[in-house]
């Protein structure tokens, strides 16, 4: 059976670390001739049932760099636009290609392709969770704690309790860090998350509404846009809720004196982050952000080569 990656327990804890690992590796290696190619020969589909631009991008050029061929497959243009039946997608995509990397709305759509599926499914973001984005953003605070890495770490969220938290959350406990949501009511992360969590074990987690003794200490305080796509008929209510947790330098001075700043993009400054931290001298979003190139060329190198296992 194919090893898939719906979230990040699919890694398992010591999986996550040595992926990270590979991650960083395969940084250093990036452009030079003994570079790896594990993907040689191999397609690897890209399903963009939301709009995309980090995301289809990094994957497009990851899957170049390790010599793969990227096969790019909008949803309107499947014959899921007509609505074929996902598990016959599945079927016909195992027959083409070595892998399938899917972004789309609910997380039972991709539940249900990797069933089905005969190659490996990734996951690039679902309404639920998007992993491939926290591969990235842990990557970049190890890449700013050279000597600690994650231990010891304490990351602060601010605003919904949306697939990014729940992201958190998982990461949280697979990696045995500190972890404070400020969530306004109404807005808080769903209990089977947490029940996923709490059965992995590790980290420490506190929700609360108060955003000051959320950030105060952290070393990492991130964010999300309020209105994630699919929501944008909620933005004028959650406009009124979210209307205090913006990320600001106020409370960015509660935190720890070598904290950073992370945001998955694309941001609304002036709403969930002030535009002097985003683009201020402790934000590392841009890092954040090419790291997710690294981070999931060591996902497809682990999933879709088996020379490469963890």
């Amino acid at each position: 059976m194919p090893r898939h990656l719906l979230n990040l327990t699919d890694l398992g804890p010591s999986g996550l670390l040595e992926l990270l690992d590979r991650a960083d590796e395969l940084k250093r290696l990036r452009g030079r001739l003994d570079h790896p190619r594990p993907l040689s020969g191999k397609s690897i589909g890209l399903i963009m049932e939301k709009a995309s631009t980090r995301t289809r991008i990094s994957f497009e050029v990851g899957i170049h760099e390790l010599g793969g061929q990227p096969v790019a497959l909008a949803g309107r243009d499947l014959q899921l636009g007509r609505d074929e039946p996902l598990p016959d997608t599945a079927q016909v995509l195992s027959r083409y290609l070595h892998g399938v990397v899917m972004r789309t709305h609910a997380h039972e759509r991709i539940e249900t392709l990797a069933r089905a599926s005969q190659i490996p499914v990734i996951n690039a973001l679902t309404d639920k969770f998007h992993p491939c984005q926290l591969l990235a953003d842990l990557m970049t605070i190890r890449e700013q704690r050279p000597d600690h890495g994650l231990k010891g770490v304490r990351v602060a969220w601010v605003g919904d309790g949306n697939n990014m938290a729940h992201s958190w959350i998982l990461a949280s406990a697979l990696a045995d860090f500190e972890l404070q949501l400020a969530c306004p009511e109404g807005y808080k992360p769903l209990s089977d998350v947490l029940a996923m969590a709490d059965a992995v074990g590790g980290g420490k987690r506190v929700i609360t509404q108060d955003i000051d003794a959320a950030v105060r200490g952290a070393n990492v305080i991130t964010t999300d846009v309020w209105a994630s796509m699919g929501q944008e008929q909620e933005r004028e209510e959650r406009a009124r809720a979210f209307a205090s947790y913006c990320v600001s330098q106020r409370h960015m001075d509660l935190a720890a004196k070598d904290v950073i700043f992370l945001h998955c993009l694309p941001a609304h400054r002036g709403e969930e982050v002030e535009a002097a931290v985003i683009d201020g001298p402790r934000s590392r979003v841009w890092d954040e952000a090419e790291n997710r190139l690294h981070a999931q060329k060591a996902l497809l190198e682990l999933l879709c080569s088996p020379a490469r296992r963890l």
